[in-house]
């Protein structure tokens, strides 16, 4: 991705909606995971999160113009047998308070889907440290829609490899 090239806009009308009501007409994800206990692994995951180590723990490739921050444009390439799927992403919001950490991308034209999928890494009261991903997409390419539950299996499969990957079980 080049820095100094506009990124385009995102392929869907509901931009930040992850952050409230997820939409209707939409495939909705809304997962959480314990990751681990204390700030020392909340800001181990916080620091996988932002610098898209997650991503690559989860087994895809990142081409990214920075760390997650806003406007920031992500290419990621997903195996699917022997072939890499490219998916590009713009982060639209970043979440960095002291229990809370992450970020919010929306798919870009290319990309397999049509949605946001938004991570956040949570240090509870208790010192428990939470992964939680919160998506909507829908199909969007031809090609996706073609696959319909294995399409669905698959992104089932990467967000719970994306939950692994903050903690110590990526393979």
């Amino acid at each position: 991705m080049v820095a100094d090239t506009p990124a385009p806009h995102v392929t869907y009308a509901e931009v930040g909606a992850t952050n409230g009501d997820l939409p209707a007409g939409y495939r909705t994800v809304e997962v959480s995971q314990r990751l681990g206990a204390g700030e020392a692994w909340f800001d181990t995951a916080v620091a996988r999160l932002m610098s898209w180590e997650m991503h690559r723990r989860a087994g895809l490739r990142v081409e990214a113009d920075s760390d997650a921050a806003p406007g920031c444009v992500a290419l990621l390439r997903a195996p699917v047998g022997p072939f890499w799927i490219g998916a590009p992403v713009r982060v639209i919001d970043v979440v960095d308070e002291p229990t809370l950490a992450g970020f919010t991308y929306g798919t870009l034209p290319g990309h397999p889907e049509s949605g946001e999928e938004r991570f956040l890494v949570r240090l509870d009261p208790d010192g428990t440290v939470r992964g939680e991903i919160r998506a909507f997409s829908r199909p969007g390419r031809l090609l996706t829609r073609l696959g319909g539950p294995l399409a669905r299996r698959m992104q089932d499969a990467t967000t719970q490899r994306y939950l692994d990957a903050l903690t110590d079980q990526a393979t």
